[in-house]
């Protein structure tokens, strides 16, 4: 099978695509490589740099199944600059579908997120609740799912809305909760925690790369499933995280309304059950700073990576 992953080069993209060569799959990686390529060397992967804006340029011949998790991601990268947001986000979306259509791909696999729902009191957050997104980037996920799905009379759509992703790629991120907490615990010694009653759900790396390869497999089926499976405040992940750096947690104020649990129901139904938990994804990030492979700069944070972006 020969699968294009949009973003390959990014954060969980650098852990898939190793995986999709090992299982066999001819692999194309189109990305900006705004954070470099850490993918290793291999016959069956070809990796082409370029924008998914254009769209012409992305190399759709003979391709059997796409992965698109090309995008600008977290909400403050997205308000940066809202237009380049909107064309990357929804705009190069839509016409990648096209593209594949007309090229004859028979399926694409899209990475939303969970951020789409937006503030919910609800205990479980399924899929079948009203979006209020409540930032660019929110919106501009809901709104690519919209558009994907008005084609799947032409091509079998899948959207998937991860939860926050933790745990450690070549291509490490921490700007993200868990990782961010763990990396501020081993390296400065203390946990300093914005707001904490805010409640996140959460995914493994390895479980995130599990999804998109169940999905694969399934053909058979359709729509938008959410993927995110330990439910837990910012403060109580904190505290999981002195379980194995006996830290200081400093508690500060917070803007951040952001919070929601995410049921995942509808997703283990079809088969696929979570393998590795948050600490897991703790134990990764201590392991990688403890051994040297966690190296903490720029391109670790998708702001600071913006920011030079936009000034070059």
């Amino acid at each position: 099978m020969h699968i294009l992953v949009t973003g390959g080069c990014g954060y969980v993209g650098s852990v898939l695509v190793p995986e999709l060569l090992k299982d066999g799959h001819k692999v194309t990686v189109f990305d900006a490589m705004w954070f470099g390529n850490h993918l290793p060397a291999d016959k069956k992967l070809a990796v082409v740099k370029g924008d998914v804006r254009d769209h012409k340029s992305i190399p759709l011949k003979n391709i059997d199944k796409i992965i698109h998790l090309a995008n600008i991601a977290n909400d403050p990268t997205c308000e940066m600059d809202s237009k380049m947001t909107w064309e990357v986000n929804v705009l190069a979306t839509k016409f990648l579908a096209e593209e594949a259509i007309k090229n004859g791909v028979k399926q694409f696999i899209y990475a939303s997120s969970g951020s789409v729902y937006g503030v919910k009191e609800d205990p479980e957050v399924t899929e079948d609740l009203e979006l209020i997104p409540i930032s660019d980037y929110n919106k501009t996920k809901m709104i690519s799912e919209r558009i994907l799905l008005s084609y799947k009379d032409d091509i079998i759509i899948q959207c998937v809305r991860p939860a926050t992703v933790c745990g450690v790629s070549p291509r490490q991120r921490l700007d993200l909760a868990v990782n961010i907490l763990t990396y501020s615990a081993v390296k400065k010694g203390e946990i300093t925690v914005f707001g904490g009653s805010q409640t996140r759900p959460n995914i493994h790396m390895k479980d995130m790369v599990r999804v998109y390869k169940h999905f694969l497999e399934r053909e058979d089926l359709s729509g938008i499933y959410n993927a995110g499976f330990e439910n837990f405040s910012i403060m109580e992940t904190a505290r999981m995280i002195t379980e194995f750096i006996p830290v200081k947690i400093h508690a500060e104020e917070s803007d951040d309304p952001r919070s929601y649990r995410q049921n995942s129901d509808k997703l283990t139904n079809t088969g696929f059950h979570p393998k590795y938990s948050v600490k897991d994804g703790i134990k990764d990030v201590v392991e990688a700073f403890k051994n040297g492979s966690l190296k903490d700069d720029e391109s670790c944070y998708n702001i600071r990576t913006m920011k030079q972006i936009l000034t070059n």
